[in-house]
């Protein structure tokens, strides 16, 4: 059952964000997602010349190209429109409307900035030689990311539904590499920056809403719009300085 008060309501979605102690820093946080993006690095600088699971899966899924299936292209925001859904079926999770939404808005633009700097950057082909930006997987770590939003909401209130969001995660990732999109590498550091980019948004946000909504007179000035054109979906964080 969620966690309710007599008090004001804002206040009891909200009460997280306003106490230091499940806010703070915790090098043990970054253990997960740091082993990924380390594996995924590993994996990717030297599957040229060893032959890891990068060569080992992707070369049977380039022999054997099973039929592909696109649902990683929808997978990968179920696990963070799980949190709305949560709250609109009157399970409340630990942050309130507005701060909830901040908070994954700052997450996408850690992510959307990360991922396509390292895409450019590093300019790997992907397997299925369509394009040479396949390392990381953006919609692996775009499913991740909606996991740990999902994990952080509503751990306190149960368990599984973490469990689901990863499950959901997790399955988006292998979906990319049984697609031929691809390499397991890719898939892994996806992943571990996903969740870093998600852990980030929560360390930082109380110093955020403190500098735009002191004396509450600011704010109404950070607003976050969720959108999709009928191809791709995403999210936009408006601050109107």
């Amino acid at each position: 059952m969620a966690h309710t008060n007599n008090g004001n309501q804002s206040e009891t979605e909200g009460d997280s964000i306003k106490t230091p102690d499940t806010l703070k820093f915790s090098y043990n946080q970054l253990f997960i997602p740091a082993t990924l993006m380390l594996y995924g690095t590993v994996e990717t600088a030297v599957s040229i010349k060893r032959r890891m699971l990068n060569y080992a899966i992707g070369h049977e899924v380039i022999v054997h190209k099973p039929e592909r299936f696109q649902i990683d292209n929808i997978t990968q925001y179920i696990p963070a429109a799980s949190v709305y859904a949560l709250n609109l079926a009157g399970i409340k999770g630990k942050n309130n409307l507005r701060d909830r939404s901040i908070i994954l808005g700052l997450s996408s633009l850690f992510a959307a900035i990360s991922i396509n700097s390292i895409k450019y950057t590093v300019r790997k082909e992907r397997p299925d030689k369509s394009a040479s930006n396949s390392f990381p997987s953006g919609h692996t770590a775009i499913a991740f990311m909606g996991a740990e939003f999902l994990w952080q909401e509503y751990k306190n209130v149960s368990v599984w539904y973490g469990i689901a969001g990863y499950t959901i995660a997790a399955g988006t990732g292998v979906f990319r590499v049984y697609n031929n999109k691809h390499w397991v590498g890719d898939v892994a550091f996806g992943a571990g920056l996903g969740i870093l980019c998600t852990k980030l948004a929560y360390w930082i946000y109380p110093s955020v809403d403190k500098a735009f909504s002191k004396n509450h007179k600011n704010r109404n000035k950070i607003a976050f719009y969720p959108y999709y054109n009928g191809q791709k979906g995403g999210f936009s964080l408006s601050i109107k300085l």
